[in-house]
């Protein structure tokens, strides 16, 4: 079974979970190839696999428009060099502006493929219309949708964008494995960490009204992402102890961040997964996450991680009794491709494409 694996995005977690899809399919017993935008932090920075390869995609609007209005050019060659690989089948990690002309080239070249759903609906405060416009049509031409939990399958299906193609319900893969020390190691104060992008449907009001519930003195917490300001980071800086870094994290100092921590907090109002608990979770850190979307469904049987109510006086209930207990560490469960697996090669099957193709039409 080969299976090409995509992602067209330039950063943030997409080229990262391209990685970890890849990663733990080749584990599983699959061969994989790894297609990334050349215009991706990983690639930039020379942290991409070897043998990975590069597409160009863009750098800006211009670049983006020219590579749409080239894109009649751009498929036959890409099909040419799919079918030279010659996948069973290919999955894309995660939706990127450009993916409707890899799935023409895919079509094209007579192999079936699937696409990653993180997020059915925009989160409350983005504005994501014309990617999850893209992100719906890529799904209606898939042979698959892969939905990375219940939560986000109901509303595909609500969205009628399910239909008749097979739905693989399977979590997210750790984004990042680097070992660390175990939590505690360091001999200070206990460490949280809040990491991600710092929009308000992350919780940080619901994570200032813990701290100011947790004595003082008792646990050092780090607040690291990017995002607009806000009256709730203010209140956060202003807390004893507590250090706001409003920036933008480049992907290879993600594993560095969490390696700092002990336990990391995600006091989301919503939703759908995170792929920062499963880092953490891989890297032996502890997670306090409330109990919303599919973050129960993600963090059930880790007995590294507490699920808790979405309110200030249960997270500040669950800090206390980590600082106050400093549980031993235990190892997280890992990640099983093997459903994935098993959906990636049925419709492989179902497609005929494990037999022999003819050579892509120039």
């Amino acid at each position: 079974m080969k299976i090409l694996v995509w992602q067209w995005g330039r950063r943030g977690a997409g080229p990262l979970c391209a990685v970890a899809f890849a990663r733990e399919l080749g584990r599983a017993g699959a061969a994989t190839d790894l297609c990334l935008s050349a215009q991706s932090e990983l690639v930039a920075t020379g942290a991409a696999p070897a043998g990975t390869w590069t597409e160009p995609t863009y750098d800006g609007v211009a670049s983006l428009l020219a590579r749409l209005a080239g894109a009649p050019f751009a498929i036959p060659r890409l099909a040419r060099r799919i079918a030279a690989m010659a996948p069973d089948v290919a999955l894309c990690a995660m939706p990127a502006a450009l993916d409707l002309v890899m799935a023409a080239a895919l079509r094209r070249a007579g192999v079936p493929f699937a696409v990653t759903i993180h997020d059915a609906d925009p989160h409350p405060g983005e504005t994501w219309l014309v990617q999850m416009r893209l992100q719906r049509a890529l799904a209606r031409r898939a042979d698959a949708v892969v939905a990375l939990s219940s939560h986000v399958a109901v509303r595909l299906a609500q969205q009628g964008l399910l239909d008749q193609r097979l739905v693989i319900r399977t979590p997210l893969p750790p984004l990042t494995e680097r070992a660390a020390p175990p939590p505690f190691a360091h001999g200070g104060l206990p460490r949280l960490l809040c990491f991600g992008r710092l929009m308000p449907y992350k919780g940080l009001d619901l994570l200032a009204g813990a701290m100011r519930a947790v004595p003082e003195g008792v646990a050092a917490l780090r607040i690291v992402g990017n995002g607009p300001e806000s009256r709730e980071l203010a209140t956060l800086r202003a807390l004893p102890g507590t250090v706001v870094e409003k920036r933008w994290v480049p992907e290879e100092e993600v594993a560095e961040l969490l390696a700092w921590a002990d336990a990391v907090v995600l006091p989301y109002r919503e939703a759908s997964q995170s792929g920062v608990a499963a880092a953490a979770l891989a890297m032996g850190r502890f997670v306090i996450a409330t109990r919303v979307g599919g973050i129960p469904e993600q963090l059930a049987g880790q007995p590294l991680a507490r699920a808790v109510e979405p309110d200030a006086a249960s997270i500040a209930a669950a800090i206390a009794t980590f600082v106050a207990e400093r549980p031993a560490a235990a190892p997280a469960v890992g990640y099983d491709a093997e459903t994935l697996l098993s959906g990636l090669r049925s419709i492989a099957r179902a497609s005929g494409s494990a037999a022999p193709r003819a050579p892509a039409r120039r």
